[in-house]
């Protein structure tokens, strides 16, 4: 063999000893041992509105109590380490365990065959069943059935969302988490909200504006989420839930959290289901079912960026207009808008705006929420981009203009705003282009865009690349068109240096 050939050989054995000992197998043959060295259990869950699992103290914000939070850390003792909590969105928390960034999930993760034909799921350490919480007026929605078309609030990747969408005629709305659900239900977004019960407990029954409505029913396990491979953490966990089960370890923390009934004692002689085969492997044909959802969504996309840019654009240029020309008061709130936008996060002006607005009278729908805020916030980008421009153009047109008898506003509008957009031109297609991206934020206030239902199909299918990779390509098309315009408009407008004057 050639030394030449040795050497490909050599690097395709090295390649394939890296894929090996990248694989998750091989780096968690045996998980137990390698977090017994390590001294620490890191549990992967969501502290954001997380109550009553997993939240900050009231009177010591720096330090997070809840059910779960306890739970881990009397599992972590049983095998002798201590335990850390890993914040992480609480739909992409089976993601982030594959991905390898904690050790394990306790967050209310239910025991269903859609989870364990992904992960591996310890005996159950709960309980849940599902709640409807309705305004203490609200008469007559009692059962799924009595919903109708009215809208309901979720939890995003919960029991409960995927119980609705199997009924068609219910209108529902999915959220990142459990707090804003029950605002909208209070402020009348929404007119009910269908959740697990221990959330409807903490939330919902001390609240005087809200009610539980009807009996809990479909009841389920919450169970712990690992590793496939990780069966020797697996059968040290089960025994440790076992341990604080029949001890009355779970009992006591249930208690005080004020989530423990009878349908806890189911517990003791739990009984796991028979194992399910997996999913069939999912064909590309298959996979083509997801386009319709996606041009939907993209739609939705495509509207509201349209829109917003359409606002940004008007208030833009009324800003810049105002901050160059308008008298000192007038100038200096333009400027301070302009700096206060840009110097703030989108996503904290969408919840001031969709959130805050309704504590003073203000209720905005989702959509035009995210509307008000996308433009509201790219207007002050568009004022720079059309500061710029404006400036640009040299001062003596403008008293040249002035001169000739013009007055300013049609020097303005004849002289330098023609000029100015030229200039203008490749940043405000940039800036387009960039909210197209940028509405995939606006799914923190319901909104389902192009983004949303990406997350929801990829993470329901477990298939991120195939449909990633059709949402990018539904991205592109949006988007490439726009810079196509942008270009043929930058030719129309610009001048032609090979004309000479007559």
């Amino acid at each position: 063999m050639s030394s030449r050939h040795a050497r490909l050989h050599a690097s395709a054995g090295l390649v394939c000893a890296l894929v090996v000992l990248a694989s998750p197998v091989a780096l968690r043959a045996d998980h137990l041992a390698e977090i017994r060295a390590r001294g620490v259990l890191r549990w992967g869950a969501d502290a954001e509105g997380g109550a009553p699992y997993v939240y900050p103290d009231p009177q010591h914000l720096d330090r997070f109590i809840g059910f779960e939070y306890e739970l881990a850390e009397a599992l972590a003792r049983k095998l002798g380490v201590k335990a850390t909590l890993v914040q992480n969105q609480w739909d992409q928390l089976v993601p982030a365990l594959d991905r390898g960034n904690f050790d394990l999930i306790l967050n209310g993760l239910e025991l269903t065959p859609e989870n364990q034909q992904r992960i591996a799921m310890s005996r159950p350490y709960y309980v849940y069943t599902q709640q409807i919480v309705t305004r203490r007026d609200t008469v007559g929605l009692s059962t799924v059935e009595d919903f109708g078309s009215q809208p309901v609030g979720v939890l995003s990747g919960s029991v409960a969302e995927r119980l609705l969408t199997q009924r068609s005629a219910v209108v529902w709305k999915s959220y990142p988490g459990n707090v804003e659900t029950f605002q909208d239900l209070k402020v009348g977004r929404l007119e009910a909200v269908l959740v697990d019960l221990p959330i409807a407990l903490h939330y919902a029954k001390p609240d005087p504006s809200l009610k539980l409505s009807g009996a809990p029913f479909a009841m389920g396990y919450y169970a712990i989420g690992l590793l496939k491979q990780d069966t020797t953490l697996r059968d040290a966990v089960n025994s440790a839930i076992e341990q604080l089960i029949r001890d009355g370890s779970l009992e006591r923390i249930y208690r005080k959290y004020g989530i423990w009934d009878e349908r806890q004692q189911l517990l003791k002689d739990y009984q796991p289901p028979a194992v399910t085969e997996g999913k069939p492997k999912v064909t590309f044909a298959e996979r083509l079912c997801y386009l319709p959802l996606l041009v939907k969504a993209a739609g939705t996309t495509a509207e509201l960026s349209l829109l917003s840019m359409a606002l940004a654009v008007v208030v833009g240029l009324v800003l810049v207009l105002v901050r160059l020309y308008g008298v000192g008061p007038l100038s200096w709130l333009a400027k301070a808008y302009v700096e206060v936008i840009r110097g703030t996060p989108l996503l904290i002006q969408l919840f001031l705006i969709y959130y805050g607005l309704p504590e003073i009278g203000i209720r905005l729908n989702a959509f035009c929420a995210a509307v008000l805020g996308l433009g509201l916030n790219y207007a002050a980008s568009e004022a720079e981009n059309y500061r710029a421009g404006i400036q640009s153009i040299p001062h003596g047109q403008t008293e040249a203009a002035l001169a000739l008898g013009m007055n300013r506003w049609q020097t303005l509008r004849q002289v330098v705003l023609p000029q100015a957009a030229r200039v203008v031109i490749p940043p405000v297609t940039n800036d387009f282009i960039a909210m197209f991206k940028d509405t995939s934020i606006v799914s923190v206030i319901t909104m389902v865009e192009l983004t949303k239902q990406y997350g929801m199909l990829a993470a329901s299918n477990s298939d991120y690349i195939v449909v990633g990779l059709m949402t990018a390509g539904i991205y592109f098309a949006l988007s490439y068109p726009a810079s196509i315009f942008a270009n043929w408009l930058e030719c129309k407008l610009a001048y032609d240096s090979r004309r000479q004057p007559a």
